[in-house]
């Protein structure tokens, strides 16, 4: 065996683990710092607030009293509040005696506070994880801007095609002589799709105040702006700024010459030619078919190689005010969401493959991945991971955050809450139902294709 053939595998491995460390890590933090300032605020004391399970590696206790630790399996976390008899918020019978007549201490036991402050202690945790998902894409937004109209010429990308007198600063007017709709226009997609899938199309601009014509590359080439983790085209190793330039040996110019050539591929190997940076490679991939979440609801299967488009130039952009940067990474994270539950209900009644549930390695490989696409991107998969966590865990399983807040309404309806047998047989349920859905996602991550 060539060792030496081992070490870039090897680097990768780290890499990928280290990008699914921080990831978890942070949204753990995120979520368990949720539930911990909340109780704090509420007048419920922590004992203990952990990162990770298993062995502790470092800790220290603050002036409140609460142990501050990192543990050795970064796999989740807890906060383990007053009256607690474990990390899943069981009761601690013994405590809760001695603690049954003093007031004020069992007024600081999680089991003894009132209904409304257990209740937002435990909300808390998938309510922080919205919030770092709305922070993080609203921040996206505001840092990167959104594109200027009428569409404005940014920064233009390398392309086969050099011979373009397309100038940073151009304000494009028309393309063959169609005016270009505005950018929120649903006509600019019907645009862009009516223009000639060639190598040249004729711009006029406005340029220091005046028109003129010039020639540039169609305005949607072959262009690689995004990969999707564990895609086709990862596996092919492209990357993002890659041209496509041929398929089988037909010259495309257009990135819908690409997706029909994809579309009606039905699966078989498709033998590109990939301009990079000035230099040609040829790189030979064979389409998945993915479940793809429609426009109208529902999902479609179709072939996919995994990357997503990019305009022959950055358009220039302008900061869109705070107050719609918020509205917009409120929506993004809305439609996490909504995908997220529609994804779910699909696979339940057969409509999509359950391979479509990843579990850890699927994570952890899709952590690596879009970290070495870069901070934003790595930034990005965090917030929405950080959205699917908070959603699982508002699921009604017991030992789930979900199951907790069922318990309470119960007790809010009926005036007491569930027995404590019924409790600790609800909690061995639930805690079987989240260790099988993670055998089933890890089953997928192993061998779903």
């Amino acid at each position: 065996m060539d060792l030496l053939a081992l070490i870039p595998a090897f680097g990768g491995l780290i890499w990928t683990v280290l990008a699914f460390i921080v990831a978890l890590s942070v949204i753990v933090a995120i979520h368990e710092y949720g539930h911990y300032i909340v109780g704090r605020w509420s007048g419920i004391h922590a004992d203990v607030f952990s990162i990770g399970f298993g062995p502790i590696l470092w800790s220290s206790v603050d002036k409140r009293g609460t142990r501050w630790q990192i543990a050795a399996l970064p796999f989740g976390g807890y906060v383990k509040f007053a009256g607690d008899a474990n990390a899943a918020s069981g009761k601690d019978e013994q405590q809760m005696e001695a603690a049954a007549n003093d007031p004020t201490a069992l007024r600081r036991t999680m089991h003894g506070a009132p209904l409304w402050a257990r209740a937002a202690t435990v909300a808390a945790g998938p309510i922080f994880n919205f919030a770092l998902s709305i922070i993080v894409f609203t921040a996206v937004v505001v840092t990167s801007g959104v594109a200027r109209d009428p569409l404005t010429v940014g920064e233009l990308r390398p392309l086969p095609a050099e011979q373009s007198g397309l100038q940073a600063g151009d304000v494009v007017l028309a393309i063959n002589g169609v005016v270009v709709p505005s950018l929120d226009d649903p006509a600019y997609v019907d645009f862009i799709s009516a223009l000639p899938a060639e190598e040249y199309l004729d711009y006029t601009v406005e340029r220091d105040g005046l028109q003129t014509n010039v020639m540039g590359p169609f305005i949607q080439p072959p262009l690689i702006d995004r990969l999707s983790p564990q895609s086709a085209a990862m596996d092919a190793d492209l990357e993002r700024g890659d041209v496509i330039t041929a398929i089988d040996g037909e010259p495309v110019f257009a990135f819908s010459e690409l997706k029909e050539a994809v579309e009606s591929s039905d699966g078989r190997a498709l033998a590109l030619t990939v301009w990079r940076n000035g230099q040609e490679l040829q790189k030979t991939l064979v389409p998945r078919r993915v479940d793809e979440p429609q426009a109208t609801g529902g999902f479609a299967r179709q072939w996919r190689i995994g990357i997503a488009s990019g305009n022959a130039f950055d358009p220039a952009t302008e900061s869109p005010g705070i107050g719609m940067a918020l509205v917009g990474g409120m929506a993004q994270t809305w439609r996490i969401v909504e995908g997220s539950i529609s994804g779910l209900g699909h696979m339940i009644t057969g409509a999509i493959s359950t391979c479509n549930l990843s579990g850890p390695i699927g994570i952890a490989q899709t952590s690596g991945a879009m970290a070495s696409q870069g901070a934003q991107s790595f930034i990005w998969f965090i917030a929405v991971l950080s959205t699917a966590v908070g959603l699982l865990n508002l699921f009604p399983i017991p030992a789930l955050d979900g199951g907790h807040l069922v318990f309470y309404a119960y007790e809010a309806v009926t005036g007491t809450p569930p027995s404590d047998r019924a409790l600790r047989v609800l909690m061995a349920v639930g805690l079987s139902l989240v260790l099988t859905l993670m055998l089933f996602a890890l089953f997928n991550d192993i061998f779903c294709p």
